[in-house]
């Protein structure tokens, strides 16, 4: 059995990315979902951002992931780990396949997938179609009563779509389960601090209104965080939000950690974007950051993320109409 990881990337349109294999491979013109082989030593996740790197020169965001799936080709039998992912990206750059397309969701199932692929394609329009069709069993665990090494451990091994919605409603109804997830956003264990960011982030598009008095929190914990996975959801979220109703003060703290991530050479895509519109929002506030903010964004030309500069060609239109406005100061 052949282990392989495989990616559902989604663009910001909601579609699917799907693949084209090549003539002289072992299944010619047929589509699928990119990924490849697990190296020895290798766990799921690195092989998968691995892949995705290589094959496509994409950055992705893992959002969550689905059963593995089996399938006996004849001549081989693989085991597919299929991760849903998020990307910014919209062009990618085929190194090893024919060609790609975008699809939306309603339309996979017309495409003429490898066999494993097909059962992935399946698995996934059930998650997003079925979200609601099983028992709300994380209810236990947001009862104040359980130990909380087991909720822990529940959030910890979140690993499908249904999960991440089980504790999202359960959140929105008990104070308690959501302010233990902020909590774990915090953790220094890495996997537990990127699974419930990622679900508070997940909790903050349904229930906004639960998150509203913890931004100022967020905002001064952003320097200390380590995990990249955390700060991504908690500039997600900020980036959605309504600044002005932050302290001055926390304006400051954010502006110097937005600009210091789009400045720099290590941060990730998804961080960038974020930092970018964060940057908008308070230079609608403050219009002198704009100029600074122009600069940042037109030293990021040619990094090499399609995404990135699309997000920026944006931003630097929205701050010339700052710029141009009724309040600005004109020579």
């Amino acid at each position: 059995m052949i282990n392989v990881t495989c990616a559902v990337i989604r663009n910001e349109d909601n579609e699917v990315l799907v693949v084209q294999r090549g003539e002289k491979t072992d299944h010619p013109f047929k589509w699928e979902f990119p990924g490849g082989k697990i190296g020895p030593g290798e766990g799921e996740e690195d092989c998968i951002i691995r892949e995705i790197d290589e094959e496509l020169s994409m950055n992705i965001v893992m959002s969550a992931r689905l059963e593995p799936v089996s399938y006996d080709y004849g001549h081989k039998q693989v085991r597919l780990i299929p991760f849903i992912c998020d990307t910014l990206d919209e062009m990618p750059v085929l190194s090893e396949h024919l060609a790609f397309r975008w699809v939306i969701p309603g339309d996979l199932a017309s495409i003429d997938f490898c066999g494993a692929d097909l059962l992935v394609v399946r698995q996934y329009l059930s998650a997003i179609d079925g979200r609601n069709d099983a028992e709300l069993s994380v209810q236990e665990a947001a009862d104040p009563q359980v130990e909380d090494t087991e909720l822990r451990d529940m959030i910890f091994n979140m690993i499908g779509i249904k999960e991440v919605e089980w504790i999202v409603t359960s959140a929105s109804e008990n104070p308690g389960l959501f302010l233990k997830l902020l909590s774990y956003s915090y953790s220094a264990d890495h996997k537990l601090a990127f699974r419930a960011s990622c679900t508070l982030s997940k909790l903050f598009d349904r229930f906004p209104a639960m998150i509203k008095p913890h931004l100022s929190g967020i905002v001064e914990k952003l320097n200390q965080l380590e995990n990249e996975s955390t700060r991504r959801s908690f500039l997600r979220i900020l980036s959605l939000s309504d600044l002005q109703e932050l302290r001055p003060d926390h304006h400051g703290l954010l502006a110097d950690h937005c600009f210091n991530a789009l400045n720099s050479g290590f941060s990730a895509i998804a961080i960038k974007a974020y930092s970018m519109e964060i940057l908008y929002k308070l230079a609608v506030i403050y219009p002198d950051l704009a100029n600074e903010l122009a600069v940042s964004v037109n030293m990021l030309k040619g990094e090499g993320s399609a995404g990135i500069e699309a997000r920026g060609r944006i931003i630097l239109k929205k701050l010339a109409e700052i710029s141009s406005g009724p309040g600005s100061s004109q020579s």
